[in-house]
């Protein structure tokens, strides 16, 4: 064989597994040292290529497709600082699970540290941040080296899914020329026979593990369940039923897959974020067992709940073999598929089913009063937000809660709006599915990210970002032109970073605007030109439900800007906290 035909037969045995083991949609930003990997991957029928001309938005776009399909996406670049700029959405998505396939090309060996152009060290380029890494070996086309090139297709494609998922690195040296020969002259086909079949099963917990748990969970008389992010959409539906059996209010981050769906129910409690600021309500429910589901879940109030009650024995369910224990209270973590093991603790002897909530409100004061303080902090909000006519951004959450269709994704940014979502979307029995990037919570590449979200499934997409992390990522509108995608952005303009305003920075007034407020000033209706997308700025909530209507009833890009005003959103949310506290004294009855 000539080298051409060397070089495209291993690289087209790698490409073929990598389809063979369920990789369906590859990003590719272009390059010339790339060329092997995509004329391959263009050529097979199984596959299919997203062009995008940056490489950061390409790898949030593949991270943002990976996280909303459930599966893994691999992106593709060429050399030198292409593939550094993979980074970020790599950390992102090595935080946040997500099964992400690096296919790096590179130099070959000998043009490594000899001064060659766009030759930097890429070997464990991006250190820790990846499951495996492997510097492939240079092609060849001999039997063993065709099934070294499908194993790697494989085991990249099963690492990356495997419990806890995460990103996977592979980097390919190719020698030139790198172009592919004529049809007619190319080497015969890989051949598919040879592929490897790898299989999964979910973690189930051994009968040990569930008796013991349940005893624990059936001795507790103050216990509450926790949902953070996670990925798993079968959780709440079973999660619900555990809380049902054993009387447990369930605090469900949007992110969790549980507050939203057919399963929701009255044990699902949506309005903790806003409830957990009142001090006085905050000492009484103190929980003698926490069982978490997730990672931590955004709000800040349930952290410092936590951490405001030790001495509560806090169980961590966890998938795979990872330690979410960020306030460091866990007394036990479990090692188990959270769907599972909910299930199974659900056909255990747990307790009387009484107590369980099964009867009327009453019959379990300690559940009784979670459901008091949840109804009067939602209904304080609602209160307040229908007589608001000022622009609030956490009014747009409300408003978007009831004009998203059954099937709708919203994606949040981070910062504000993730916050603002958790507090203000209340629950609902719709199929709403939320996502966010709150693994490494960086607000660069989340339009790229909301991008790759849409491109995974035909049903309307709204992204929520506030303008800091609109302009980190203007690039990654590029997507949407590209690839004729659907989506509606709801840009949240304040003119800076108005998540310091809330912080203790804000009291620093002599350099607060300019290091940390930092307006901008900036225009972005000629954005919206540039990538051809419809562009709305509103002026009221009336003008807000025609644009968000219309952009999701309408293909193409929409963007619609909300104008707010930094320092009065500040006074707003503190005005709703007041509020809260004082419903709950007034509807909250004592308990002990």
């Amino acid at each position: 064989m000539t080298h051409q035909q060397v070089l495209f037969t291993y690289v087209g045995a790698f490409v073929d597994e990598l389809a063979r083991a369920g990789v369906r949609h590859v990003v590719f930003a272009p390059g010339s040292r790339s060329t092997p990997l995509a004329v391959m991957l263009a050529r097979h029928p199984d596959i299919r290529l997203w062009l995008h001309l940056d490489e950061r938005s390409a790898a949030f776009f593949a991270l943002g497709m990976a996280k909303a399909r459930r599966e893994p996406v691999a992106v593709v670049c060429s050399s030198g600082t292409a593939a550094a700029n993979f980074l970020p959405a790599v950390v992102e998505a090595r935080y946040a699970r997500v099964p992400l396939l690096l296919l790096t090309a590179d130099r070959p060996h000998e043009l490594r540290d000899v001064g060659a152009p766009q030759a930097i060290d890429q070997i464990h380029l991006f250190g820790s941040n990846v499951k495996w890494f492997v510097d492939a070996a240079p092609p060849e086309a001999t039997p063993g080296m065709l099934r070294y090139a499908r194993m790697l297709a494989a085991r990249a494609a099963a690492t990356a899914l495997a419990d806890p998922a995460g990103p996977v690195h592979l980097n390919f040296p190719f020698r030139e020329p790198l172009m592919p020969l004529p049809p007619e002259e190319d080497a015969p086909d890989a051949g598919v026979a040879a592929g490897i079949t790898v299989s999964r099963a979910p973690r189930v917990p051994d009968p040990a593990t569930v008796q013991a748990l349940a005893s624990e969970l059936a001795a507790a008389r103050r216990g509450l369940i926790i949902c953070g992010p996670q990925t798993d959409p079968d959780l709440g539906p079973a999660v619900v039923g555990l809380a049902r059996a054993l009387g447990f209010p369930v605090l469900a981050d949007p992110l969790s897959h549980v507050r939203c769906g057919p399963h929701v129910d009255d044990v699902v409690l949506d309005a903790y974020d806003a409830f957990l600021r009142d001090p006085a309500l905050v000492e009484r429910l103190a929980p003698d067992l926490v069982l978490r589901f997730g990672a931590m879940p955004t709000s800040k109030p349930v952290l410092l709940y936590l951490q405001r009650h030790p001495a509560a024995r806090h169980i961590v369910v966890d998938g795979g073999d990872g330690w979410e224990d960020p306030e460091l209270l866990a007394a036990r973590v479990v090692h188990a598929s959270p769907t599972h093991l909910c299930t199974a603790l659900s056909n255990s002897p747990l307790a009387p089913r009484g107590r369980g909530g099964q009867g009327g409100e009453g019959d379990n004061p300690w559940l009784t009063t979670w459901q008091q303080a949840d109804r009067a902090a939602r209904g304080a909000i609602a209160q307040r937000l229908a007589g608001m006519d000022e622009l609030f951004e956490g009014k747009v959450f409300a408003e978007l809660a009831a004009l998203l269709p059954e099937g709708s994704t919203l994606f949040a940014g981070n910062s504000m709006p993730v916050r603002d979502l958790d507090t203000f979307f209340p629950r609902s029995r719709q199929a709403i599915r939320f996502l966010a990037n709150r693994g490494a919570n960086g607000i660069d590449g989340v339009i790229s990210s909301a991008l790759g979200a849409a491109a995974a499934s035909d049903r309307p997409l709204v992204l929520a970002i506030g303008d800091i992390s609109f302009y980190h990522d203007m690039n990654g509108l590029l997507a949407a032109k590209l690839h004729d995608l659907s989506a509606t952005v709801v840009l949240l303009n304040n003119d800076g970073g108005g998540i310091f305003s809330f912080l203790p920075q804000a009291a620093f007034s002599e350099h607060f605007e300019a290091l940390f407020g930092t307006p901008h000033g900036l225009d972005f209706r000629p954005v919206a030109d540039l990538y051809g997308a419809t562009y709305t700025r509103i002026a009221t909530w009336d003008a807000f439900r025609e644009a968000v209507a219309r952009g999701v009833a309408t293909p193409g890009l929409s963007i619609v800007e909300v104008p707010t005003d930094r320092e009065r959103n500040v006074t707003l949310h503190r005005e709703m906290w007041r509020a809260v506290s004082a419903a709950l004294a007034d509807e909250v009855p004592a308990w002990a």
